[in-house]
């Protein structure tokens, strides 16, 4: 345990920004939940549309450092490439 004030204090930041990092990471994911299950049901318009509030919200998520930005490229790559598919069949 911290013994000086200083290290006290520094513990008590880290617990408050690592829960604020795990909510930031849970809504993200929650984003890319509603997409994935519009891609599932193979429902364009409503993939489209989650697609749309997913992009904005995960490279919200690099900027405050929960992803990096090559994965947020590749999670992104990825889905698109998905909604892509089910337009094609």
């Amino acid at each position: 345990m911290a013994n000086t004030s200083a290290a006290k204090k520094a513990f008590r930041v880290s617990k408050r920004k690592e829960a604020i990092n795990k909510a930031r990471k849970n809504r993200i994911r929650s984003f890319i939940r509603k997409t994935n299950d519009a891609i599932v049901q193979k429902d364009e318009k409503a993939a489209r549309d989650a697609f749309k509030n997913l992009e904005p919200e995960l490279m919200r998520g690099v900027t405050k450092g929960i992803f990096k930005i090559n994965t947020a490229a590749r999670k992104l790559r990825r889905i698109a490439s998905n909604i892509r598919k089910i337009v094609a069949k």
